[in-house]
């Protein structure tokens, strides 16, 4: 796989181990100030239709800690050059591709101090 994006010291990707509790191609993004970081100007909730275009890319993985998860982009070109906001972010074709090695409640995923996240697939 090539490189990943986790967070940045302000959103800092979570610590310790999670384990992957669900996957969704094509995913709706949706976005609540009340329970995720505070994004530009949003003040109130909203939600961006499915599609590759979308915040979150073409796949979302969903970790065990809420609003956390592995997910592509639309900007394929800011892997590693730019930091999320906790998440860590993969370019479509390889959060397609992982997509289809994890299974929720199986795969756990190792978050390193300083380091890409370490994804066990069994």
């Amino acid at each position: 796989m090539d490189p990943a994006t986790i967070g940045s010291d302000e959103t800092p990707s979570p610590s310790g181990h999670l384990t992957v509790t669900g996957v969704a191609s094509e995913p709706t993004y949706s976005y609540n100030p009340a329970k995720n970081f505070k994004q530009a100007g949003n003040d109130g909730p909203l939600t961006i239709p499915p599609g590759p275009n979308g915040p979150v890319g073409s796949t979302w993985i969903a970790l065990s800690k809420p609003t956390f998860g592995i997910h592509g982009t639309p900007h394929p070109t800011l892997i590693d050059k730019s930091r999320s906001h906790g998440c860590v972010r993969l370019t479509n074709w390889d959060a397609e591709a992982l997509s289809k090695l994890v299974q929720p409640s199986v795969t756990t995923v190792e978050f390193l101090e300083k380091a890409s996240p370490r994804i066990a697939v069994k």
